[in-house]
């Protein structure tokens, strides 16, 4: 009997080993819970905004979003702390130095990005003192809260990378998923950095599609690149347009009213910010086209990609944006109906009209946007072979 349970026990310690090898690390689950929390503070935020107007800092999309860089500086602060000063070598060769401490890449872009979202919290305060209670969603304490956001949605990005990259077949499925999820909320945050550049009154215009193409190509390229997987762009643009359209059906149903004023536009509901642009549809093109152009070489990869990407976004957003205008777009469903309080009765938004540019400047936009969604692609190109081989 003695010899049966001593023989089952080294079984048992083997499988524990293999099973606590193919678990996602805590410090992973840590960096997608914290993006998550983000994008939704973030979304939520900018409703606020549009719906309230500028309150106190301890609004609950604040707190979410606090809470998120929080999260991120202290998992990313103890990975690097307990790899620096612990015993697992392990740890150690999967790890790069920066002054004298060790940890994976990731931990280090997402240790800053924790950082900076935290700074930019007082920032944001006393900007909002000296200039007003602006609802802008591009300001100096806003770009250090982007550019902190953006470094914790890239570092968890490298960080599963990494983790991926090194992992049997069984954990890499796993970290895939996180990894495509990840990327998704990149292409969010995206959007809504740019949401003033690409509404509906700017569709029929370059506007929207040089907003679009300065840096949804690099995105989509690089991220399917790291992937590997076919459909990777099509999954990405698909969380990001059922996230919208999650938005834009739910918050109408909490009350709010604006404590600011002017109010020009009466509001009772939270304002979401806007239908989705159909991304999926030229994303599942560029999936469709990978496997033809694959052998060819990165500059003709990117201009049949590039120019696929504005062509075909150009094709189903510009009537699909006349749809929004039109009277059947005027629902619930789409949310054409619902304005940011101080949106005058003459705007083109409330109008449900669009900004023209002259013959010439439309033309040249057109081109600009062209040869941005090109070069925006040969940058996905470079940068997603890399992220292929990032290890560490």
């Amino acid at each position: 009997m003695s010899n049966a349970i001593t023989a089952q026990f080294p079984a048992r310690v083997s499988a524990y080993a293999v099973s606590r090898s193919q678990a996602i690390p805590w410090y992973i689950w840590c960096c997608v819970a914290a993006s998550s929390s983000i994008l939704t503070g973030l979304y939520w935020d900018v409703s606020w905004h549009a719906t309230i107007g500028r309150d106190t800092f301890w609004t609950p999309a604040h707190l979410l979003i606090q809470f998120a860089g929080i999260l991120t500086a202290i998992s990313s602060g103890v990975l690097i702390f307990s790899t620096t000063f612990g015993s697992d070598q392990a740890a150690k060769r999967a790890s790069v130095s920066v002054l004298g401490f060790r940890g994976p890449m990731g931990a280090f872009i997402a240790a800053w990005g924790g950082v900076a979202m935290l700074a930019s919290a007082p920032f944001d305060n006393w900007w909002h003192d000296a200039y007003g209670l602006d609802v802008k969603i591009i300001s100096p304490p806003h770009m250090v809260l982007a550019l902190g956001i953006a470094s914790i949605l890239w570092g968890a990005v490298i960080l599963i990378l990494g983790q991926m990259n090194r992992a049997e077949e069984t954990l890499q499925r796993r970290l895939h998923s996180l990894l495509l999820a990840c990327s998704g909320m990149i292409v969010v945050l995206y959007f809504i950095i740019t949401l003033q550049s690409s509404g509906r009154v700017f569709m029929h215009s370059p506007i929207a599609y040089v907003a679009a193409s300065l840096g949804l190509p690099f995105l989509l390229e690089s991220m399917a690149r790291a992937s590997g997987w076919r459909w990777a762009r099509t999954a990405m643009a698909s969380i990001y347009m059922a996230f919208f359209l999650l938005a834009v059906w739910i918050f109408p149903l909490f009350p709010g009213e604006p404590k600011l004023g002017p109010v020009y536009f009466k509001v009772t509901h939270m304002v979401p910010l806007g239908f989705p642009m159909l991304l999926a549809i030229p994303a599942f093109v560029l999936d469709y086209l990978w496997p033809k152009v694959k052998s060819w070489n990165k500059s003709s990869q990117a201009l049949i990609a590039g120019t696929a990407f504005l062509a075909v976004m150009v094709a189903v957003q510009w009537p699909f944006a006349s749809l929004l205008s039109s009277p059947a777009g005027h629902n619930w469903f789409f949310g054409t109906i619902y304005h940011y309080y101080a949106t005058p009765p003459n705007s083109l938004d409330v109008r449900n009209e669009f900004y023209h540019s002259l013959p010439a400047a439309f033309w040249i936009g057109m081109a600009s946007a062209w040869g941005l969604a090109v070069l925006s692609t040969l940058g996905g190109i470079v940068f997603g072979n890399w992220m292929r081989e990032v290890r560490r």
